[in-house]
């Protein structure tokens, strides 16, 4: 069949393989769907475009983050069935064909096509591509899953480091007036990074590998790793986590992390903009508010592997409260003093989205910690629709609060802080809910296999 190279028999890896030829296949996917970290590049340029609110623009980052979760969720069983070869296809098609109608809903002037294209297609390929090398990379690193997680996701955070000055010069290409970039400029940005992203997911769909039954790094003892108080020697099924108190605390932690973070991402370029505007001045250049979303996503992308590395070594619920407790302190920072110096308000917008990106990377292998390898992917998929959740709350709080301020061109730090105050509320929410997580209960163990009789 033209097809077979997919199978997951294909995939399995030869003796002596080199498991960190992984992550690179693992990157190749996540960089391409981290684009979804850089709407606010042409964001204003829609609203324009469409002459609809902010909120309305809006929709379509928080469609695309709910079919992440509602897809992850519903296909993890399957991505754990197939393989990640057949996933990263799958997901590589979903990701440019959401693109493509996207472009064309933004070339017809119908917002719709746009919701439909990016937000629902798209979404779909973001959910897949997101869990399919996740428990992959688990299985080749059971030494260090928060590094190798770490490895993966970091990609999807630092996505928009490249995608958002990449835009940029396509939108100044594609339009060379000055101001808002035209809609007909954004169309043709679609449809160039549809092609560009689905060639370079085809790097990581061709290049990706399974281990062997029963392999193992040299050097690994599991026993130490059992050893450990919240890490468990024992499975979990799908079926039987969503139904243990953990999952839901954990699901708790997750939405208020991503929530609190997704506000300040989903509005960087704007935000750095009006905290140091006086009048209708503003002392940040275009240029500069977007080499901030940049620097914001270079910080995603590094809490992504710096932080989950380092819960290897400190556990996950340290980890967890490092996040929650520190990002709390941050965000009172950021709404009293934030607008006082560009360098703290920086620092502070920095930190908590490094928070924010290590939330994500260490969740996987708390999931492993928790209900063990088994349908670890699977697990990860439910979980995540904590991140629809909070893709559909975070913006709504930021963009309601800033649409009952005032227009987009003339908002201030004062605008900002009710939001900023609620967001210290959810993390506190979170912070409760990580301390509460202890190991699961015998009773949702799968049974131990039966030991084999020598023949």
């Amino acid at each position: 069949m033209a097809f077979s190279f997919l199978d997951q028999r294909h995939t399995v890896a030869p003796p002596g393989y080199n498991r960190w030829l992984i992550p690179p296949a693992a990157l190749a996917v996540h960089l391409c769907i981290g684009q979804a970290y850089a709407t606010s590049v042409y964001k204003s340029a829609l609203v324009e475009h469409f002459d609809v609110s902010l909120t309305a623009i809006g929709i379509i980052f928080s469609i695309a983050i709910v079919m992440l979760g509602v897809a992850s969720a519903v296909m993890g069983t399957w991505v754990d069935r197939v393989g990640p070869r057949r996933a990263m296809f799958t997901a590589a098609c979903f990701w440019a064909a959401g693109f493509l109608v996207g472009a064309l809903g933004i070339a017809t002037g119908q917002l719709w096509l746009v919701y439909l294209g990016y937000g629902f297609i798209g979404g779909i390929g973001l959910g897949i591509g997101y869990i399919s090398p996740v428990s992959t990379l688990i299985k080749w690193f059971p030494d260090r899953p928060g590094m190798a997680t770490g490895m993966a996701i970091m990609g999807f955070g630092g996505g928009a480091l490249i995608a958002s000055p990449l835009s940029r010069e396509l939108l100044d290409l594609y339009d060379s007036s000055e101001g808002v970039p035209s809609g007909a400029a954004v169309a043709k940005l679609f449809v160039t990074l549809g092609i560009v992203y689905f060639l370079v997911m085809m790097f990581g769909v061709f290049n990706v590998r399974v281990p062997a039954p029963g392999w193992r790094p040299a050097g690994f003892d599991p026993a130490a790793e059992r050893s450990k108080t919240m890490v468990t020697s024992n499975s979990v099924s799908a079926g039987s986590a969503i139904r243990t108190p953990q999952f839901w605390l954990l699901w708790t932690v997750l939405f208020c992390n991503v929530t609190a973070g997704i506000g300040i991402l989903e509005h960087a370029g704007p935000m750095i903009s009006d905290f140091f505007r006086t009048g209708t001045t503003t002392t940040v250049s275009a240029t500069a508010a977007a080499g901030f979303v940049g620097l914001l996503s270079l910080f995603n992308m590094a809490g992504r592997f710096a932080w989950s590395s380092t819960s290897d070594y400190i556990g996950r619920k340290p980890t967890y409260v490092g996040y929650l407790g520190i990002g709390m302190v941050a965000y009172v920072l950021l709404a009293v003093l934030g607008d006082s110096a560009t360098a703290l308000f920086v620092v502070l917008a920095a930190l908590i989205i490094s928070f924010y990106g290590g939330g994500f990377s260490t969740v996987p292998a708390y999931l492993r910690d928790l209900f063990g390898t088994y349908q670890v992917g699977a697990i990860h998929g439910r979980l995540l629709t904590a991140w629809s959740a909070a893709g559909v709350a975070g913006p709504l709080i930021i963009n309601r609060f800033l649409d009952a301020r005032g227009e987009p061109g003339r908002l201030v730090a004062a605008d900002y802080r009710p939001a900023l105050f609620t967001m210290v509320g959810v993390l506190a929410i979170g912070f409760v809910a990580n301390l509460l997580i202890r190991p699961v209960a015998e009773r949702h163990h799968l049974p131990a296999p039966e030991p084999r009789t020598p023949d």
